[in-house]
């Protein structure tokens, strides 16, 4: 295999989220969040776990940035739970919450790392679903953008970059439709439609806040899950296939934000259920972006069909394909090639970060107190080289956040799935770097695939 190297300005990073990795969500005065509320209900979760204690990153946080500066980490993605801020979701602030990120922030910067703060990771306060219904309602977008005010105001001295939001369908259509995720709702499709319409205004209305707000230049985006397409076999026209399905696959965020409007034919096709909205919302949506994020895990198989008024067809993948220790998360390192380049294609995306990407294992502590996570090295490898190929191609690939830097509450599965390069003992809150973060580690001092 020849040398597989990276750019010298390529940032290696880790990501978490606040209701995963934090714990004591009611603490110094904290509301209650939807997902507080939602673990809290008898058989929502596995085994009934909820985030009350999990990793203790609120309380252990410096501990947990000694072993970022240890890793070699140019950058740390978390982001900041709302209902810290504002208890009610509104009004008055909780200044000891955001001291809290305030101290978080400055213990990153004390130790050379870059702080990239994602503004909403799907805890909402649970005062605004009571108030408002949540997403259903335009006066959550707003408190949202009120919120994005307060926190840019009070951390953009130190923060350059910014998430908006993080996976717009799960805090919406999982939310909202299928019930898995809080608030646990199954409602009509229109509805449904119109959380995630409020939920791309909530990005829109909070990239402006932030430019409005920010004490010195900034750079905003998203962390999206759009489907990883991948053509079945590369040529001309399964690639052209691939195009015409990454842009349908993100008929209802992606493609809004970069062309100001919905797909004509995906407004038919939702016809009665289509949601409801204004040429100004769509102004809003379509916000410029300094960057995309991108959280890709499996892929999306896709043909070309000239049958099919779509010109492709998704190709289900056959049963045996290699999985790791999710249901879906099947192996495709290629879908780290493919994002950034169907993005730029698509779109003209010049700044793409891979913003999570990882896997679970079925992890566990030897006798010589060594985690080897085989699988999820073998997983990390190859996207790494598979991102390697992207750059030296000449695709728009400037970074990489693994997921997740430890194990943490994998939200409805709880704690039985572990997605940590460093393991987490929950009864002892111990750390324990796994054989994963070690080659992690190598990665980034060599800034190339070992």
């Amino acid at each position: 295999m020849t040398d597989i190297t990276f750019p010298k300005d390529f940032l290696w990073g880790a990501a978490t989220a606040s209701y995963q990795v934090e714990g004591y969500p009611l603490a110094d005065g904290a509301g209650i969040s939807n997902w507080h509320h939602f673990c809290h209900q008898p058989g929502r979760i596995s085994n009934d776990h909820n985030g009350d204690i999990g990793p203790a990153q609120y309380y252990l946080y410096k501990e947990d940035v000694q072993l970022m500066k240890w890793l070699g980490l140019k950058a740390y993605r978390f982001s900041i739970s709302w209902s810290r801020i504002f208890p009610d979701g509104e009004s008055k602030p909780n200044h000891k919450g955001m001291d809290y990120y305030n101290r978080l922030i400055d213990q990153l910067l004390t130790n050379g790392i870059h702080p990239w703060v994602t503004m909403f990771h799907w805890d909402l306060p649970q005062a605004l679903e009571d108030k408002y219904g949540g997403w259903r309602s335009r006066d959550t977008v707003k408190a949202f953008g009120d919120y994005v005010a307060y926190v840019t105001s009070k951390i953009s001295d130190r923060v350059g970059n910014y998430f908006t939001v993080n996976e717009i369908t799960c805090f919406t259509v999982l939310g909202y439709g299928n019930g898995i995720f809080a608030p646990g709702l199954k409602l009509d499709k229109k509805t449904v439609n119109q959380t995630v319409h409020h939920g791309c205004l909530a990005h829109g209305i909070a990239s402006q806040a932030i430019r409005a707000n920010a004490l010195r230049p900034v750079k905003i985006g998203l962390a999206e899950n759009m489907k990883a397409v991948v053509p079945l076999i590369a040529d001309d026209e399964s690639i052209e296939a691939a195009r015409k399905a990454f842009r349908w696959y993100s008929s209802s965020r992606l493609t809004p934000m970069h062309e100001a409007a919905y797909p004509e034919e995906w407004l038919e096709e939702q016809e009665f259920d289509a949601p409801d909205f204004t040429d100004d919302d769509m102004k809003i949506i379509a916000t410029p972006n300094d960057f995309i994020g991108i959280n890709i895990y499996n892929p999306t198989y896709v043909r070309a069909d000239t049958s099919s008024s779509k010109g492709f067809a998704e190709v289900p993948l056959q049963e045996g394909h290699p999985c790791m220790n999710m249901p879906w998360l099947y192996v495709d390192p290629s879908i780290t090639y493919w994002a950034p380049r169907l993005l730029n294609e698509i779109w003209g995306v010049n700044d793409v970060y891979i913003t999570e990407n990882g896997c679970a294992a079925l992890d566990r502590l030897e006798h010589d107190g060594k985690v080897y996570d085989t699988g999820r090295l073998m997983y990390l490898r190859n996207h790494f080289i598979a991102a390697s190929k992207a750059i030296s191609e000449g695709w728009p690939l400037k970074g990489y956040f693994v997921w997740s830097l430890m194990d943490n509450f994998e939200w409805a599965s709880g704690f039985d799935k572990r997605f940590g390069i460093i393991y987490v003992n929950y009864q002892t809150l111990k750390r324990t770097p796994k054989v994963s973060a070690e080659f992690y580690r190598k990665v980034i001092l060599d800034n190339r695939v070992l």
